[in-house]
C-alpha cells in the first residue's frame, strides 16, 4: 500500500436500520394494499368502493407501520440506553474489574492474555464507556436503534408501495382489475425484492422470488376469502 494511502472500503452494515424499515414498508404496502384491492373486488364489483378501500388501506396502513416501527424502535433504544447507563456506573465503581472483563473478551475472540490486557487498557483510556458498549453490549453508532428514522422510513415506503396496486386499481375497472393488480403487484414485488437484494448484497434472483411467493400467496388467500363470503374483507 501507498503510504498515506487510504484503503477504501465500502461496506453494507450502515444501511441496515433505514433498508430494513423502507423495504419492509413497501412490501406491506403492495402486499396488504393489492391483497385488499382483490379481495374486495372478488366480494364487489363497485369500483368506486373498491378504490376507497384502497385509499383508506394505503393511510391507515401508512400510519400504523410509522407507529410501529416509532414503538419497537424506540423500545430498542431504551433498552441501549439502559444498559449503557448501567455499564457507565459499573466503570465508576468497578473499574479494574471491567479492565479484566473487556481483556477476557479480547481474549476470547483470540489474542494472547498479555496483548488483550494492553488492548483493553489503551481502549479503556480512549474511550472506556465505548469499548464496553461495542465489544461487551454489542452497540455501535453503525447499528444503533433511530426510532424516528425507522418511523419515516417505513410510512413513506408503505405510502409508495401500496400507491403502485392503487394506480392500476384506478386505471384497470370492470373484470380485468383482479388478474391486472395481482400481475402487475407480483412485478412490483419482485422488482422491490431485487432492489433491496443488490442493496444489501445478496442475491437479487432469491430476493425476487421470496417477496413474490408471499405476497402471491397473500393475494389468493384474501381473493377467496372475499369470493367464499361475497362481502367486503
Amino acid at each position: 500500500m501507498i503510504p498515506g494511502h487510504r484503503h477504501d472500503e465500502r461496506h453494507r452494515s450502515d444501511r441496515i436500520g433505514w433498508l430494513r424499515a423502507a423495504v419492509l414498508g413497501a412490501n406491506d404496502g403492495i402486499v396488504s394494499t393489492a391483497s385488499l384491492v382483490v379481495g374486495v373486488a372478488a366480494a364487489s364489483s363497485d369500483h368506486g368502493a373498491i378504490l376507497l378501500t384502497g385509499i383508506a388501506g394505503l393511510v391507515a396502513g401508512a400510519m400504523s407501520m410509522a407507529a410501529g416501527e416509532y414503538v419497537s424502535v424506540h423500545s430498542q433504544a431504551d433498552t441501549e440506553k439502559a444498559d449503557l447507563s448501567r455499564e457507565r456506573v459499573e466503570l465508576e465503581n468497578s473499574p479494574e474489574a471491567e479492565l479484566r472483563e473487556l481483556a477476557g473478551i479480547y481474549v476470547g475472540r483470540g489474542l494472547d492474555p498479555e496483548l488483550a490486557r494492553q488492548v483493553a487498557q489503551q481502549l479503556t483510556r480512549h474511550d472506556a464507556l465505548g469499548a464496553h458498549a461495542r465489544d461487551e453490549l454489542g452497540i455501535s453508532d453503525t447499528l444503533s436503534a433511530r426510532p424516528v428514522q425507522a418511523a419515516l422510513a417505513s410510512a413513506a415506503s408503505f405510502a409508495v408501495g401500496a400507491a403502485l396496486p392503487l394506480a392500476v386499481t384506478a386505471l384497470v375497472p370492470g373484470e380485468g382489475l383482479i388478474p391486472s393488480v395481482s400481475v402487475t403487484s407480483l412485478l412490483f414485488l419482485a422488482l422491490l425484492g431485487v432492489v433491496a437484494a443488490k442493496a444489501g448484497g445478496a442475491s437479487p434472483w432469491i430476493g425476487a422470488v421470496r417477496v413474490s411467493f408471499w405476497g402471491a400467496l397473500a393475494m389468493a388467500i384474501t381473493a377467496g376469502v372475499g369470493r367464499a363470503f361475497g362481502t367486503v374483507v
